[in-house]
């Protein structure tokens, strides 16, 4: 198997990158992987002791096939740190896995993003690899499943899927003339991103993932997501420029116990056939909705579907 190099964005968490390195460590595939990190510096050219004590760990980091490490002389920032890497690395390379600093990984999380990103190479359809998956039961008999929507929380990806990206977010004149399509940009009520995509037009947030999922929705594309997460978020402790805390996301201790030997792979390329199911949890995931509000909202969901497949 050709395997995919990771790159890895570090910052001003010493012990979040320590952990995340230990945690990428201990897959069996660490060792025939190459490992790019981004390490931005500080704001305002300060000096930073976090930021030099991630340095002087980074340097010392072994395990991997190869370490290549790039010291940013300025603040980039997570979106444009993670634009300009991803794009010079899937540039070379020609598909990329994608980590940042407060991230816990499977030991079998480089074995399903590699054997995923082989067995999709030429899929247009598919735009990305997921290795996170909500906290859900999802009761299917495959390993991985298909979703509408993107992930920034350990993904994958190609270098014809990362050409797509809409960095001036052009698509977003479709969902504001469009009532039903930004509906549906929003998971049907479950998640208002329409309204972080008009944050991010206004320059009150730098997000490359929601230009991401903005271009995979206007190309009606899918990403694969693992049946059980392989990755769960250590940010959410106040340590973080863009983390929040008690996030529901981030309900659970540990990364699963998902042990994927034999991958087995959706049948076909499309949307799971449990995803109604799924997306009236994610109301509790994202949404602040009472049990009447997330049933008033699946109702309207159902509606809409019903209608946009059959009506005359």
């Amino acid at each position: 198997m050709n395997l995919s190099p990771i790159v890895l964005f570090v910052y001003n968490r010493p012990r979040h990158t320590q952990k995340t390195i230990k945690a990428l460590q201990n897959n069996e595939l660490a060792s025939e992987s190459e490992l790019f990190i981004y390490a931005d510096n500080a704001k305002n050219n300060k000096i930073d002791e976090k930021v030099l004590k991630v340095r002087s760990y980074i340097k010392k980091i072994n395990g991997f096939k190869k370490v290549t490490i790039i010291e940013r002389e300025k603040n980039w920032g997570l979106s444009k740190s993670i634009i300009d890497g991803v794009t010079k690395v899937i540039n070379k390379y020609g598909r990329v896995i994608v980590m940042e600093d407060d991230l816990l990984v499977s030991p079998y999380f480089l074995k399903y993003m590699n054997a995923s990103l082989c067995k999709y190479e030429e899929e247009v359809k598919v735009i990305q690899i997921a290795g996170y998956m909500f906290p859900l039961t999802i009761n299917i008999k495959e390993d991985a499943l298909f979703l509408p929507l993107t992930s920034s929380w350990g993904w994958a990806t190609w270098k014809r899927s990362w050409d797509l990206l809409d960095i001036n977010a052009t698509g977003y004149e479709q969902l504001k003339n469009d009532p039903l399509l930004r509906d549906r940009f929003n998971l049907n009520g479950a998640c208002d991103y329409f309204s972080m995509m008009e944050d991010q037009r206004a320059g009150r947030v730098d997000s490359w993932a929601i230009r991401f999922y903005l271009t995979a929705f206007i190309s009606d594309a899918l990403t694969l997501y693992p049946r059980e997460t392989l990755v769960i978020n250590n940010g959410f402790d106040g340590s973080g420029i863009h983390g929040r805390t008690n996030s529901n996301l981030d309900s659970f201790a540990n990364v699963s116990n998902f042990k994927i030997n034999t991958i087995i792979f959706p049948k076909k390329i499309r949307l799971c056939g449990s995803w109604y199911i799924i997306n009236l949890n994610l109301f509790k995931i994202f949404a602040k909705h009472t049990m009447w509000q997330r049933i008033k909202s699946y109702l309207i969901f159902m509606i809409k579907t019903i209608y946009h497949n059959y009506k005359p």
